[in-house]
């Protein structure tokens, strides 16, 4: 047995007080209703995207279209190397560099 062994377990039990009864909910009716909900906002989405009319002139279009082109691109370029390579090729650059952007040591004893 332990130290422990003789206490009371649960929760705290005051005179006087009552605990609160728990009220049941009504489940059924509540997801009825809901359900109903969804269906009719679901309805009504499919009649918006219906009638949406894109107001976009065939330049905004022909815009977008050749972002979106551009975008894959270059999250194809950014995929195809990896980590390494790209630490690699950035000391590469860094080796080309002149002196002149050097970060110039600072010390206090001169």
């Amino acid at each position: 047995m332990s130290e422990y062994a003789p206490t009371q377990k649960g929760a705290l039990k005051l005179k006087g007080v009552q605990l609160p009864s728990k009220k049941k909910k009504k489940k059924d009716k509540e997801r009825k209703n809901l359900e109903q909900q969804m269906l009719a906002s679901q309805t009504e989405e499919e009649g918006i995207e219906n009638g949406h009319v894109d107001k976009r002139t065939p330049a905004q279009m022909a815009f977008d279209k050749v972002q979106e082109k551009r975008q894959m691109e270059r999250i194809l370029k950014k995929a195809s190397k990896t980590h390494k390579r790209r630490v690699e090729d950035f000391n590469r650059h860094l080796d080309a560099l002149t002196e002149h952007y050097d970060i110039p040591k600072v010390s206090w004893t001169k």
